[in-house]
């Protein structure tokens, strides 16, 4: 995948979470991170404005070449990670351990009880 086709691909992501979870209005980043910057986590706000600068130097400039694209793609982690609604991970993360707690408990059931669970099935 291209560097262009990279960070296409990623802006648009916070894009998206901006429009879905910020109701920002505009056709750019930055245009979308202005609209609704009062809504937005202040530490987050100087990171998206760096992704948009980044967003329109890499699709804009012919001779623009992105040197730290690991160090763009942790910012870009990092203002997704910010800007996802926290309810949304806190309720996947309690749905994930209850489910993996409720399977442990019945695999120690059937541990402690496979020889009574087998008589019955047998019958």
């Amino acid at each position: 995948m291209s560097d262009i086709e990279s960070v296409v691909l990623r802006t648009r992501r916070i894009e998206k979470l901006l429009r879905q979870q910020y109701h920002a209005d505009g056709k750019g980043l930055h245009q979308l991170v202005t609209s609704c910057e009062e809504r937005l986590p202040h530490d987050v706000i100087s990171k998206l404005r760096y992704i948009a600068t980044i967003r329109n130097k890499v699709v804009h400039e012919e001779d623009f070449e992105l040197d730290d694209m690991s160090g763009f793609m942790r910012t870009c982690d990092e203002c997704e990670q910010e800007l996802t609604p926290r309810s949304s991970r806190f309720i996947w993360r309690t749905a994930l351990w209850l489910m993996a707690l409720i399977t442990l408990l019945a695999m120690g059931f059937y541990y402690i009880h496979w020889e009574k669970v087998m008589h019955i099935l047998s019958k």
